[in-house]
């Protein structure tokens, strides 16, 4: 398949799990605006919708199923057990690299905004091979969620990885692009940061996010402490220098207390100094076992690399079957 910028082959993938509340809505716009462009010559009457079951326990596969067998522009991939976001949503960009031009990943919860599609199209058609959606603000979020998120990429960057401000998996990536991905054979996976590093030209489209339309967020506080710690140790050493530094820092100090010490000492100055001494104890205790726990996270990466196994595995795609029949 050759790569057109007139009238692509565009593939919208969205991972979903336990989304059968938001489903109905969210196949019923997305489908609305495949018509819509299909019509209108912006996009090929061969472009699909393709829902990523991320082994929900819900009727989300059964949905899928009902939509894919009613509705010609849908397409469903079932995965054989549940992987997260980023490996869910990474099993539906392969899948529809060999069949699209440029597909485009976004969330079941319709807070990205559907309308934002044609511009990201067009943007393709000028010739960009990825291009990120960027939130215009955050008046949806709470206080705590905004100054989290915002603090998070301020520290990615701090930290040297390379992140689009705003940006979180609403993107285009062209079928060239995918094919870089595809080249990054991580297990620890974080899309965020591994797109940028692909190169292309690149562009970007600002939209609103909306409020999600139904059911519950499914990054609860501790998903997104782990996700984001995932993105620092997967993209950055800097923790590890820091940890140099910090005993560097401390053996230093420790040096000119021991000065201290002796100094006083030999001059008689009687010092209790039990308050001090215990203090001292449990901060370069906690210090260590904060720079163990840091080590050990490091570790833990290497380990679960090392090992090779599959990031995936699609127990059923829908139209391939449709296809065989």
């Amino acid at each position: 398949m050759t790569m057109q910028r007139d009238e692509p082959i565009l593939y919208l993938v969205i991972p979903c799990y336990n989304e059968e509340e938001v489903l109905p809505e969210t196949a019923k716009r997305l489908t609305e605006k495949l018509y819509a462009m299909s019509g209108a010559g912006l996009v090929s009457p061969q472009s699909r919708i393709l829902f990523v079951d991320d082994g929900s326990k819900d009727a989300t596969w059964r949905l899928i199923s009902e939509y894919s067998a009613a509705i010609p522009f849908v397409d469903g991939v079932k995965l054989a057990h549940n992987r997260g976001h980023q490996n869910a949503l990474l099993a539906g960009l392969m899948t529809a690299m060999p069949l699209c031009d440029c597909a485009i990943s976004m969330d079941a919860d319709l807070q990205d905004d559907v309308d934002a599609v044609d511009r990201f199209v067009e943007k393709y058609k000028e010739g960009c091979d990825v291009v990120y959606g960027v939130r215009n603000k955050r008046e949806t979020d709470t206080f705590f969620k905004r100054a989290t998120a915002e603090g998070f990429y301020k520290v990615m960057q701090l930290l040297g990885v390379e992140v689009v401000f705003n940006h979180a998996d609403y993107r285009l990536m062209s079928r060239r692009a995918l094919e870089g991905l595809s080249e990054y054979g991580e297990v620890n996976l974080f899309l965020r940061g591994i797109v940028p590093l692909i190169g292309f030209k690149s562009d970007y489209v600002y939209y609103d996010r909306a409020e999600r339309f139904a059911g519950e967020s499914k990054y609860p506080l501790k998903k997104m402490i782990s996700f984001a710690l995932d993105g620092i140790t997967s993209f950055s050493v800097k923790p590890l220098k820091l940890i140099s530094n910090l005993g560097i820092l401390i053996s230093v100090l420790s040096i000119f207390g021991l000065l201290y010490a002796l100094i006083s000492y030999i001059c008689g100055v009687a010092v209790a100094g039990w308050t001090a001494i215990v203090c001292s104890i449990w901060l370069l205790g906690g210090l260590q076992m904060l720079c163990l726990g840091v080590v050990g996270g490091y570790i833990g990466k290497i380990y679960n690399e090392v090992k090779r196994r599959p990031r995936f595995l699609i127990e059923t795609h829908l139209r391939q079957e449709h296809r065989e029949d």
